[in-house]
């Protein structure tokens, strides 16, 4: 597909960004817009698991603090609807309750996992914030028994936010290749290796397993041949 063709369909604005990028080279430009769909990709597996981790992680040691492995139903009259949770409009709370009636819309029976399942990646980072986090006994930081001592909530709570603003640059497909007009994948670069490091806070095992299906540095490397 010629590029006037690829501009047809993803857009001349979406394109002129790549464009600029690469001196106005159509060659280069189409280039750069396949490896940042490349890297993009790439990251997918590794978010999936990444995500995977966390929740279970973060869910467990919640448990382990209420002694309830179904507290993520039991406590909606808990924690979640303490009044020190009105400026942040009971958002744990209200995301509970939408999956439980989305659930209950889909198959009649609700569920501790099938609630867990259903949660999105903010929902677990939203346990480092300090109104939950206080709430909960700072269970959440014990889930990364290995970390080094100065990683405390609030780190984790900005580590956690670069990851989820990334994440949902890729989940709406906008471009990951940029610091402002110039190819820059060092964001990219960055928060793999926040990734990396989180998961092997978790269990060192963790991040061995992950590298299997890493292969997102090669990826990147694609861009030192425009």
């Amino acid at each position: 597909m010629n590029y006037a063709q690829l501009e047809s369909y993803i857009s001349q604005p979406r394109l002129n960004r790549f464009l600029r990028a690469c001196g106005n080279s159509k060659t280069k430009a189409q280039k750069l817009y396949r490896i940042n769909l490349r890297v993009a990709q790439s990251f997918y597996p590794i978010m999936n698991l990444f995500e995977t981790f966390i929740r279970n992680a973060i869910y467990n040691q919640i448990a382990v603090y209420f002694k309830d492995n179904d507290w993520i139903i039991n406590q909606k009259a808990g924690f979640m609807s303490s009044p020190k949770l009105i400026k942040s409009k009971f958002y744990l709370l209200n995301q509970v309750k939408k999956a439980e009636s989305d659930i209950f819309k889909r198959v009649k029976t609700v569920s501790a996992s099938r609630v867990i399942a259903e949660q999105t990646f903010g929902f677990w980072t939203a346990f480092f914030d300090n109104h939950h986090f206080t709430l909960v006994g700072g269970a959440p930081l014990t889930a990364f028994p290995y970390k080094p001592p100065h990683i405390n909530r609030a780190l984790l709570a900005m580590k956690f936010g670069k990851i989820r603003e990334f994440r949902n640059r890729i989940y709406h497909n906008e471009p990951i290749c940029f610091s402002g007009s110039n190819i820059d994948f060092s964001i990219a670069t960055q928060v793999l290796n926040d990734i990396h490091d989180i998961i092997e806070w978790i269990n060192p095992d963790l991040r061995a397993y992950t590298a299997y299906f890493n292969n997102i540095q090669s990826k990147i490397d694609q861009a030192d041949t425009l």
